[in-house]
């Protein structure tokens, strides 16, 4: 069993910077790519950023030039840096880890979810 367990989050003003990290453990074969998502309240769930095995990297449009995303590989940790932080950033976001438990069972696998708040 794989479990994503997420740190970070919280309540910031328009314009600040915050970190969210999150740890993958339990029974890993391989990782295929692992990302952040987010929900806002009456929105669907949108791509924030993923980073690939091979070290490939997308953002979601909205967040370019403003968010970074990382991955210490050998620790199974995966990382988003958040930069000038809008309101319409606020949303609960989400880890996920694509990849396999073993080499015949393949999932996407989510955290529980970090809330980040950009209010003044």
């Amino acid at each position: 069993q794989v479990q994503l367990l997420e740190s970070g989050g919280g309540l910031v003003q328009p314009g600040e910077s915050l970190s969210v990290s999150c740890v993958a453990s339990g029974t890993i074969f391989r990782i295929v790519a692992m990302a952040w998502y987010r929900q806002a309240p009456g929105k669907e769930r949108e791509l924030v950023a993923s980073v690939n095995a091979g070290g490939g990297i997308d953002y979601g449009d909205s967040v370019k030039g403003r968010f970074t995303i990382s991955r210490i590989t050998g620790a199974n940790t995966v990382s988003l840096q958040m930069s000038s932080l809008k309101p319409q950033d606020t949303a609960v976001y989400y880890c996920n880890m694509r990849g396999y438990e073993t080499p015949f069972k393949w999932d996407d696998y989510w955290g529980q979810g970090t809330q980040v708040t950009v209010s003044a």
